[in-house]
């Protein structure tokens, strides 16, 4: 089984706990505040992963390159947002519908490829695609 494979399957069942964990946890308490604290746990976490992988001083370098710190800034505002309309939609939603919807962004992130990157992709693929916008709305009207 190749590598990309097993971290999009890790992937996709963390990120499922995200969901129940989420639900759970927003039970009494505000969305926004949640994601915050959820936001400042993650950080904690990924600089030990950083550190204990002794890449602390590829940051350095990193902070060097303007264009792909700016480009991950943005990328780290569309994450906040994504999480904070996330949890916003769970906490008043439910998991079983909010969470299909949310992996429209699968579709996005595929057409977004084909525009931006030129990416292509097969008949075959673009019936998946599609099937995935189908079942996604399919589950959450239940």
């Amino acid at each position: 089984m190749s590598a990309w494979l097993i971290y999009a399957l890790l992937s996709a069942i963390t990120a499922s706990a995200v969901a129940i964990l989420g639900k759970i946890g927003l039970q009494h308490l505000d969305a926004n505040t949640a994601t915050a604290i959820r936001a400042v746990v993650m950080a904690i976490f990924l600089v030990g992963v950083v550190i204990v992988q002794g890449k602390l001083q590829l940051v350095q370098t990193f902070m060097a390159d303007k264009k792909a710190l700016l480009v991950i800034v943005l990328s780290g505002i569309a994450g906040a947002l994504s999480w904070l309309f996330y949890f916003m939609a769970i906490k008043v939603g439910n998991v079983s519908q909010v969470a299909p919807i949310d992996k429209l962004s699968v579709v996005f992130a595929v057409v977004f490829a084909v525009i931006l990157f030129g990416e292509k992709i097969s008949l075959w693929g673009g019936v998946g695609v599609a099937m995935i916008a189908i079942g996604a709305i399919l589950v959450a009207l239940n």
